[in-house]
């Protein structure tokens, strides 16, 4: 039960303030207002998360950080699920166009740190 309420509080606080998607006027009031420029990805990388890993519990959830390359953006995240009596991380990278936010790549990578 405490899992899930720490997920859910994870998705609330991330998907909260947004209603569509983000584009660059509305990025640099969003910083202002104290919304992390990188929410709107990290939504996607629990969304992706839990479309590969159904039935884990998602029980902690890290930006590690971003990176710009020429006309592309990554995006690095790293979620602890809890599944089948194992913990586990799963490093999310999601790349993805920095003008248009189109999604280029989302990879996934399990580790045991």
């Amino acid at each position: 039960m405490r899992n899930l309420l720490f997920v859910v509080g994870i998705i609330f606080i991330i998907t909260a303030p947004y209603t569509g998607p983000l584009y660059l006027h509305e990025r640099a009031s969003a910083q202002e207002e104290g919304i992390p420029s990188y929410a709107k990805w990290g939504r996607l990388a629990i969304l992706e998360t839990e479309k590969k890993y159904p039935g884990a519990n998602i029980v902690d959830y890290l930006h590690i950080g971003k990176e710009e390359i020429d006309e592309n953006t990554v995006e690095k995240f790293k979620l602890w699920l809890n599944a089948d009596n194992r913990e586990f991380g799963v490093l999310i990278t999601i790349e993805f166009k920095t003008e248009t936010d189109e999604v280029i790549e989302i990879t996934f990578e399990e580790t045991d740190r």
